[in-house]
């Protein structure tokens, strides 16, 4: 067998914290894989071959990437805007997330690609709400890159009902694993830091999704033929409350015997405690406003859930790792 006799999956963002266990995972798993990055790479782990293909808009040329490609996994998009007033959030969203996402659908079916799976977002049905979402509910984004993400998704509607192209549609809440950033980064420095923390008083629900669950899930989307033309919301299946996650990873930085990501010390015989205290959540917000933090709070403590139970019962897929154990991998413990 040749190497391009096997089915070839092409994964954008190859390089990224997603990217790198998919392709690890796709090529344990038999595939030919082959990574579209933007710049030039010497070592994509589990990658066949790689491709620059350089920005993602609405003239990328994606043709040597797509060439006897089966199936596409987009993953590639624009997530931030740095502060530049010359530039409208959401034109540059739209720039790469729907002009870019249009690009490459049109040209997969021109290479004969089978299906594309789109990485979406839960920010396409909003910022939150009093119930778990599914994917009956009527998308309301709050933001650009909500609203950009929602476009890209009726933009590849279209061309699959043109074209026959087989499209898949994941939306996923806040992915976490070994190499997260951002908020999760911060919240597992918050965790091990060992100061008292003000979070006593927050009674939330959120939802998440461990990065091991995603690739399994991405993995089942690729050959299973009912993910077809389908919207899937998808995560761990195990909602928590910010105060309850917070302890749950400081006792696992605790077991370790160390503080984690927090980059003080040797790492030696060290134990974090967890000290949660009641603020009144009015005051927190407040002054959290006054620092400029208010956003980060919204989304560190307010509730946003998803019902998966979509993907569970169409496609039979379960999450093949729980929330603890995806947290112990994390911070450093093989469950």
């Amino acid at each position: 067998m040749t190497e391009l006799s096997k089915k070839c999956v092409l994964v954008t963002g190859a390089t990224g914290f997603i990217g790198c266990k998919l392709c690890a995972a796709l090529k344990e798993k038999g595939y030919f894989v082959r990574g579209a990055i933007r710049n030039n790479a010497r070592d994509v782990s589990g990658v066949d071959e790689y491709i620059q293909v350089g920005d993602i808009n609405e003239s990328t040329d994606w043709q040597p990437a797509l060439a006897e490609v089966d199936t596409v996994v987009h993953l590639a998009g624009r997530v931030h805007i740095m502060n530049d007033p010359e530039v409208y959030p959401i034109d540059a969203f739209r720039k790469v997330n729907v002009l870019g996402t249009e690009r490459l659908a049109r040209m997969a079916v021109k290479a004969g690609v089978r299906r594309l799976i789109f990485i979406s977002s839960v920010k396409v049905n909003g910022e939150g709400f009093q119930v778990p979402y599914t994917e009956r509910d009527v998308p309301a984004p709050q933001d650009a890159y909500g609203v950009s993400k929602r476009e890209a998704e009726d933009s590849l509607a279209c061309i699959a009902n043109e074209t026959g192209l087989q499209v898949v549609i994941l939306r996923l809440p806040l992915v976490y694993g070994p190499g997260v950033k951002a908020n999760f980064k911060n919240l597992i420095k918050l965790a091990g830091s060992g100061l008292p923390l003000p979070f006593k008083g927050i009674n939330n629900q959120r939802s998440f999704l461990y990065l091991g669950n995603l690739v399994d899930a991405i993995i089942t989307c690729i050959s299973y033929p009912l993910a077809a033309g389908e919207t899937f919301l998808v995560s761990d299946g195990q909602d928590v409350s910010t105060p309850d996650l917070i302890k749950m990873i400081a006792g696992e930085i605790k077991t370790r015997g160390r503080f984690c990501f927090s980059g003080k010390g040797t790492g030696k015989n060290r134990t974090v405690p967890c000290f949660l205290f009641y603020l009144h959540p009015g005051i927190l917000k407040a002054l959290c406003r006054i620092v400029g933090k208010g956003e980060e709070l919204e989304k560190l403590t307010g509730s946003l859930l998803v019902d998966s139970s979509k993907i569970r019962n169409l496609l039979g897929w379960k999450p093949p790792f729980t929330l603890e154990e995806g947290i112990k991998e994390m911070v450093g413990i093989k469950a």
